[in-house]
């Protein structure tokens, strides 16, 4: 190969490279600062609101490419918490999560669209009680930012909502004058913060 051949070779490679997309980012959920909250009517009249906590999985996001953005989430559905120990133990039990046999609840996104400045809709599949449905998420507010020690974080907020009786959450009471004890639309907010994950350190020789 001449020199010529070589420099050519040399530019080429160098452009391809130029030219190739940055690897996406990869945040894991910092489960201390992300609460998976739902709402749903009570006796036709109030809303009931809990939360679960130990939601873990990872993000991956590419700035370049809105389409990439990949989520896979799960919820310990055993920390289910509405401040009431009674009502918790119930949403536990085989009447509605039944968390002895399905320990918890995934989300796995299939395509991502990005639909303002800080905002996309996710579409994936929500697993709950043995069950797989279709969801959107409507994900806003998402921003980046540097902590005090140089790690970089992103929030976002996540919202759905979804029919209980579509996962097999069937458990009700009809109320006398009309109505039943509990809705079946249940609305879900998720405020997430992730922690971008560091690249690996190269093998020391």
């Amino acid at each position: 190969m001449d020199r010529s051949t070589k420099r050519f070779a040399v530019w080429t490679l160098t452009a391809l490279l130029a030219a190739s997309p940055a690897a996406a980012a990869v945040y894991d959920f910092d489960a201390s600062h992300t609460a998976a909250q739902f709402s749903v009517t009570h006796l036709m009249v109030s809303t009931v609101r809990g939360q679960f906590s130990n939601v873990k999985g990872t993000v991956e996001v590419d700035d370049k490419d809105a389409s990439s953005v990949k989520v896979d989430a799960t919820i310990d559905a055993s920390t289910v918490d509405t401040r009431e120990p009674k009502r918790d133990a119930h949403l536990k039990s085989p009447d509605f999560f039944d968390v002895a046999k399905f320990p918890t609840i995934t989300f796995k996104s299939k395509k991502s669209q990005k639909v303002g400045a800080d905002a996309y809709k996710v579409t994936g599949d929500l697993t709950m009680h043995g069950v797989t449905k279709e969801v959107v998420l409507d994900v806003k507010d998402v921003k980046t930012v540097k902590d005090p020690w140089g790690n970089t974080k992103l929030g976002a907020v996540a919202t759905a909502k979804v029919d209980r009786k579509d996962y097999g959450l069937l458990w009700n009471k009809p109320l006398e004058a009309g109505g039943v004890l509990v809705g079946d639309d249940v609305a879900i907010t998720i405020d997430i913060e992730l922690a971008q994950q560091k690249p690996a350190e190269a093998p020391k020789k």
